[in-house]
């Protein structure tokens, strides 16, 4: 069943938002109050990341204490650094004898294309979503990573439309397990309903009758290369199940189907879609890590969904709703 507090119905997960209001740019910080074992996949082939190596199952680090999703292209990675800050205050960290060194891996997406690009996560701003990290609901739509997202947008920007940061979580019968997932959605592709099949949010046609179909379009070879810029969908998938980093790897891995379910086209040449995932380890319930990698692809899908349903339009991007509001 879906929970109502997202990702953080997973035992041990904070998430916080910082949304800057000079211009629609914000980062978002997950917190793990007793570390976590990570793991990540990078599909995209134009990634903007930080400490990806270190989750590799062969290097020494074993638990993180935070990941950090933010807007504003490589300027945003800026951002971990206020992460990394906070929690040393805190004494939270990977010990090298008397020093804590906090493991905060990153990615960002492209948003430099809304408003004035000069704008965009620091520092201080990672710092701020940290103070803003809490469990219980997460809030969706136009804020942190998602504040500046967008999709639909291989006709070019006049024709795309406002995305934004969803969550979704699934609470597996009787056995305590929680999948959840956390996504902020700026890719090229349409984004569809894995339900229906039907497009939601995406290119649009010229004169707002509809959607292109960028597939569609694809087929009759009226489009044949990905647009320059750069497009991508990140996110976090967590469970509060007990897995090694080897696991946690090939979860993040099947965790990609979400988005190939979708988003479509996904994983471009100009996409930096990366997706972590982590287990808390706080329930004593026994989960199998195949079953966990299938279900956290359901919960990126549903979560894709929620981000673009949660959206409010900006000038000259509309969303979802005001779509669906004529």
């Amino acid at each position: 069943m879906n929970g109502d507090g997202g990702i953080t119905d997973v035992q041990g997960v904070k998430v916080g938002h910082f949304t800057e209001t000079r211009r629609p740019t914000g980062c978002t910080v997950l917190i793990f109050e007793k570390e976590a074992t990570a793991g990540v996949d990078v599909r995209g082939a134009a990634p903007g990341t930080r400490e990806t190596d270190l989750l590799n199952p062969v290097n020494t680090v074993q638990k993180v204490q935070a990941i950090l999703l933010s807007g504003g292209s490589a300027f945003g990675l800026d951002a971990a650094s206020g992460v990394v800050r906070y929690l040393e205050e805190r004494g939270l960290g990977y010990r090298v004898g008397s020093i804590v060194v906090p493991i905060v891996p990153a990615a960002i997406l492209f948003d430099l294309g809304v408003g004035d690009a000069r704008i965009r996560p620091t520092a201080e701003s990672g710092y701020r979503a940290c103070q803003a990290a809490k469990a219980g609901r997460v809030e969706e739509g136009n804020v942190g990573a998602g504040a500046g997202a967008t999709v639909g947008k291989m006709f070019g920007p006049k024709q795309a439309m406002k995305s934004g940061i969803g969550t979704y979580s699934i609470h597996v019968g009787n056995t305590g397990i929680v999948v959840g997932a956390i996504v902020a959605v700026n890719s090229v592709g349409d984004v569809v309903d894995s339900k229906t099949g039907k497009i939601i949010a995406g290119a649009r046609k010229p004169d707002g009758s509809g959607f292109m179909d960028t597939m569609a379009q694809m087929r009759e070879g009226r489009l044949v290369e990905v647009p320059a810029g750069a497009h991508t969908a990140i996110g976090v998938v967590a469970t509060n199940a007990a897995f090694d980093k080897t696991q946690m790897t090939k979860i993040a891995q099947m965790a990609h189907d979400g988005l190939a379910r979708s988003v479509n086209p996904v994983h471009t040449p100009n996409d930096g879609d990366t997706i972590f995932a982590v287990a808390t380890g706080a329930s004593n319930g026994r989960a199998d890590h195949g079953a966990v990698g299938a279900l956290a692809a359901e919960a990126v899908a549903e979560a894709v969904v929620r981000a673009v349903k949660n959206a409010r339009g900006l000038p000259g991007l509309p969303s979802y709703r005001d779509i669906n509001a004529r």
